[in-house]
């Protein structure tokens, strides 16, 4: 259904919870604008109807706009999803030309302080609200997206009514996820219980009041669930990922799992090759390659055995069963790491640090 184009790990922002790689790639290992060319037209061939331009920050590549007039000209539906920065009255206009349909910006906080530290980027939250008010002056339908951590949860609320003043049509709050470089900062990012409790609340009353007015998707926890969420819908079912450097994934963080194969577009297969065929992706592929519990549960063909990288990450082993699930012989281990890193008093980040990236 969607490839996910993963443009370049450049990016202006410094986020502690970033979910790209810990091993970034150069910009020089990027794909070429023909190279993306030919990936998007192979895509649309292969029978794929959406197409996610991001990064680190796409705004970065100059052939941004030759990408989306590409994507047009196959028919894909394109979402550009961005920080804001740079998003102005040259870039935007001539990405509406070339034919983009959506734009998602994404926002660390509601109030100014917060935001720069979050993000690690001076003046971030006006340039973001400057990046959104334009994208709905041009006509573009705008999502709003939150990564929701301890040190911004409480102000949930204040970040849905931003979305709202800001005329979005969609509001995304996602927990972070922990992998990736949000592992390493997990114990000042984790929250407790009672502030999810106080989340969820927030986000059913606000679905309930806004409800055909703005749509507000809600990406939840893992470390305090008793049932794992169907990543990705799925591993290899509905989506795939292209590295900057031009991997094919099964999921953002597939990269994570150590001792996987991934095929790269640069080799000579074709993205229908890759996706019907190839070992990655079908060596977690529908329930077969389940173990118990998973193999016998009247939940495989819903949550699909939840994440193959989080149950590596916690288990050594991605066939294991996600330990979100309360049915894995890991799920008590993970709500005391959650809870021993809740209640830490640890609040400085590791940012990112972008040198060498050109």
């Amino acid at each position: 259904m969607a490839l996910i184009a993963e443009l370049t790990h450049r990016c202006p922002m410094r986020c502690p919870y970033c979910s790209n790689p810990i091993e970034l790639q150069r910009a020089r290992q990027e794909l070429g604008t023909d190279q993306w060319l030919r990936v998007i037209s192979q895509a649309a061939d292969a029978g794929c109807m959406q197409i996610h331009f991001t990064g680190g920050e796409p705004l970065v590549r100059r052939d941004l706009e030759t990408l989306v007039a590409a994507a047009a000209e196959c028919s894909l539906y394109s979402n550009l999803i961005t920080s804001g920065i740079g998003l102005d009255r040259t870039r935007l206009p001539a990405l509406v030309s070339s034919g983009l349909e959506h734009v998602q910006v994404s926002f660390q906080h509601s109030e100014r302080d917060l935001a720069e530290h979050l993000g690690g980027y001076r003046d971030a939250l006006s340039k973001k609200m400057a990046a959104a008010n334009l994208v709905r002056e041009y006509g573009l339908p705008l999502t709003i997206n939150f990564v929701v951590h301890r040190q911004n949860i409480r102000h949930a609320s204040d970040m849905i009514a931003l979305a709202i003043s800001l005329d979005a049509q969609r509001i995304e709050i996602a927990n972070v996820q922990f992998y990736g470089w949000a592992l390493r900062n997990r114990s000042a990012l984790i929250p407790t219980r009672d502030e999810l409790k106080e989340l969820d609340e927030i986000v059913s009353s606000a679905r309930i009041r806004l409800r055909g007015e703005i749509t507000i998707d809600y990406v939840a926890p893992d470390y305090y669930a008793e049932r794992p969420k169907a990543c990705m819908d799925g591993w290899g079912r509905r989506t795939l990922v292209i590295s900057p450097s031009g991997y094919v994934l099964p999921c953002h963080a597939a990269h994570s799992i150590a001792g996987m194969h991934f095929e790269n577009v640069r080799d000579g297969a074709t993205i229908a090759e890759i996706w019907k065929s190839s070992q990655s992706f079908n060596q977690y592929r529908g329930t077969e390659w389940m173990l118990e519990p998973c193999r016998s549960c009247d939940h495989r063909e819903r949550d699909w055995g939840g994440c193959r990288c989080q149950a590596f990450a916690l288990t050594g082993d991605a066939a294991k069963t996600d330990p979100a699930c309360a049915l894995s012989a890991h799920h008590a281990r993970l709500n005391q790491i959650g809870e021993k890193d809740a209640s830490s008093q640890t609040a400085a980040f590791v940012y990112r640090q972008f040198s060498g990236m050109r």
